[in-house]
């Protein structure tokens, strides 16, 4: 098999995560279980910036509860494809875009990139990326990064493991990595990934807690103003 035939690449289209973004990742999840040929499904954003979470001007327009359901759900969805996501990261990645990278199998990261959970600043937990984010760094480094909402580096996250390589030439990583898994049938990667998600706290009561949580936060009238403020006249909370 060609090498460039088990790669299907997506470039995220905007740098943020609204339910359009949440749809068309499904859409493009779909086409690559739907490709036999298929290995990697390749996430990348654009120059400087891979995602950077919540659209906070589509938050702040009305209830995003369901929407947290569905971005939980595609993260999920990330830990049982039999398809290996790997998350091209250059740039800055915030909110729900460290979720993306969390639940991703592999994340190769250039130097320049720096990862952020900024959501304390707003009032809110990210409360659908954590449960992800533990199961790559562990309690304690998931934990400090929501407490400190402060960014830490390529290289920083690479010594936590939300990061798995740091290169500024990724593509090689991808081609080494796609001719590993050109070796393997398709289906035991999902075989792989069910045992593995058994063995972890991924179940339907976690997602429960973690979109409940999220919706309760969301509609609190302090949240509620934060994000009108920011969608009317670009202020920042600590801009008070």
């Amino acid at each position: 098999m060609e090498l460039t035939q088990a790669v299907m690449r997506h470039r995220l289209r905007r740098a943020t995560i609204d339910d359009h973004a949440i749809h068309e990742l499904g859409a493009v999840l779909d086409a690559a279980e739907h490709d036999p040929g298929c290995r990697i499904l390749l996430l990348e954003g654009g120059d400087g910036v891979f995602c950077t979470g919540m659209d906070l001007e589509e938050a702040a327009g009305g209830d995003v509860a369901d929407g947290g359901r569905a971005f939980f759900g595609l993260l999920r969805r990330f830990t049982e494809t039999p398809v290996t996501v790997v998350a091209r990261v250059d740039g800055r990645t915030a909110g729900g875009g460290v979720g993306l990278a969390a639940a991703s199998d592999f994340v190769f990261a250039a130097g320049r990139s720096t990862f952020s959970l900024p959501e304390a600043l707003w009032g809110l937990l990210p409360c659908c990326v954590l449960p992800f984010l533990i199961r790559r760094t562990g309690f304690q480094k998931a934990y400090a990064m929501t407490l400190s909402t402060q960014p830490v580096s390529a290289a920083e996250a690479a010594a936590f493991h939300l990061v798995d390589e740091v290169s500024d030439d990724p593509e090689a990583l991808v081609r080494r990595l796609a001719y590993r898994l050109t070796k393997l049938d398709r289906p035991i990667v999902g075989d792989m990934k069910r045992y593995f998600r058994e063995l972890w706290i991924l179940s339907d009561e976690t997602e429960r807690v973690a979109v409940e949580e999220f919706g309760r936060l969301m509609s609190g009238p302090e949240v509620r103003r934060r994000l009108v403020d920011y969608a009317t006249e670009k202020r920042f909370p600590w801009e008070r």
